[in-house]
């Protein structure tokens, strides 16, 4: 992640520079006339796409509240005629969105509808009864010894399971019941549509027939948490879960370019996502024509955005600003600040996750996890700041924010698998090159 970077008064120098410059929102063309405030991280955009690494990429990095800067390269697709890709372009978050699940999440444990240690039952009488894996190798299973509380949803503590990561009689099991709350392409999504329920509500329902891979609290493990959280905030809110976050969350922030549903008239806007297949790329998902164009089946809490850098800025922003963006407040200080804390139960350690999934990367003695996204623990070499909050998604995007320093940083780009390229630590190494010129 973003190592010492986050030396507040060091980005600030670089970004005031920038707003003295009138560069606070760079021109997206390829090869901008106007120097960037950030070269070294500029010259890394540039080498990505001139040695064909991606069609295009955006990030967006911010201190305190000057205005952010935005570096781009490229286009959104690999046309010569696809638009350059820049600080509005459209890019599938999906993991991406978790940590704004769990905003609202918390927003509704601000106004005390929700709490924290409260069993999901009180929300989802389903989740009553719920029953646990004997052994990985078959669907046999023994009654849960406590229910699953909401901190454990928030926290992928649950013991719930995930296509992505999930094994054997279990991953059937997911599959068989439609247990797949992500978009990838119009292929995939027809034959998950057959099996997938068609609401939150059943979806949610249908997760609390099936066993647990662990008992409630005892282990980390990615799961489907986020988007059964999404049923909880609909029942605790009496809102629909798109609709919750659309008025009290998108709306107030400003988050114009933010959707379950890409309208028509953003198309244009949307990149192509991409496969990598040996040492190539294809196209899985063409912006124009793409699945996100319609409707999901019910709205993904845990993988179903797209949004863009300039959005996506705006949320981090507010969480820097422990719960409040240019007069609207969303949290109080105190709850932003436990959403970025080490919410694990106790006994229970981050034991990291698959580069594959865009997550963060570490382990027990660095790395906790707070309300949908991981928290650097203490300072250690090659990590980001104690304090650090920060995810990422399965089309290589990814985001950090130090509420310490109130720095934040947000970069997009859409190939599947996350990982085929260093993304974090190369742009670690450019920002530090970045900040080197202003010691």
């Amino acid at each position: 992640m973003i190592r010492q970077m986050v030396s507040a008064s060091l980005l600030a120098a670089v970004l005031a520079l920038a707003a003295f410059a009138g560069q606070a929102v760079p021109s997206p063309a390829p090869n901008a006339a106007r120097p960037s405030p950030l070269p070294a991280t500029q010259a890394l955009f540039d080498s990505y796409i001139r040695e064909d690494k991606m069609p295009g990429i955006v990030g967006a990095f911010g201190a305190g509240d000057l205005p952010t800067v935005f570096v781009s390269a490229g286009r959104i697709a690999d046309e010569a005629t696809a638009p350059a890709a820049g600080p509005d372009s459209l890019w599938r978050v999906y993991s991406m969105t978790k940590p704004i699940t769990a905003l609202a999440a918390m927003m509704l444990i601000d106004e005390g509808k929700i709490k924290l240690d409260e069993p999901v039952s009180d929300f989802i009488p389903a989740f009553k009864n719920m029953r646990v894996q004997i052994s990985p190798d078959s669907l046999a299973s023994k009654p849960a010894a406590r229910a699953i509380t909401i901190r454990e949803l928030l926290t992928h503590t649950a013991g719930l399971g995930y296509t992505i990561v999930t094994r054997g009689p279990l991953l059937d099991a997911y599959e068989k019941a439609g247990i797949t709350p992500f978009t990838a392409d119009s292929k995939s999504e027809a034959r998950m549509r057959l099996t997938r329920p068609k609401t939150l509500e059943a979806f949610a329902d249908k997760v609390a027939t099936l066993p647990l891979i662990a008992e409630p609290g005892t282990k980390w493990s990615y799961s489907i948490g986020l988007d059964v959280m999404g049923r909880v905030i609909e029942v605790a809110s009496g809102m629909a879960f798109d609709r919750f976050l659309q008025t009290r969350i998108f709306t107030p922030l400003g988050m114009t370019s933010t959707f379950f549903t890409v309208p028509a008239r953003a198309a244009n806007r949307l990149a192509t996502g991409y496969v990598w297949v040996g040492q190539g790329r294809i196209p899985l998902d063409r912006g124009m024509s793409s699945v996100f164009l319609q409707p999901p089946s019910f709205p993904y809490g845990g993988a179903g955005l797209v949004t863009s850098a300039r959005d996506y800025d705006r949320f981090t922003h507010l969480l820097q600003d422990g719960g409040t963006l240019d007069g609207v407040r969303l949290l109080k200080p105190e709850t932003a600040a436990l959403m970025m804390s080490n919410l694990l139960p106790p006994g229970v350690v981050y034991t990291s996750v698959s580069g594959a999934t865009g997550g963060t990367a570490g382990g027990p003695a660095t790395v906790g996890f707070g309300a949908g996204g991981s928290v650097q623990l203490a300072d250690a070499p090659g990590r980001a700041p104690k304090g650090t909050y920060a995810w990422g998604g399965a089309a290589g995007t990814l985001f950090w924010v130090d509420p310490v320093r109130r720095t934040r940083g947000t970069v997009m780009v859409n190939y599947l698998p996350s990982d085929k390229w260093p993304i974090r630590s190369d742009v670690t190494h450019a920002l530090l090159t970045d900040l080197a010129r202003y010691r």
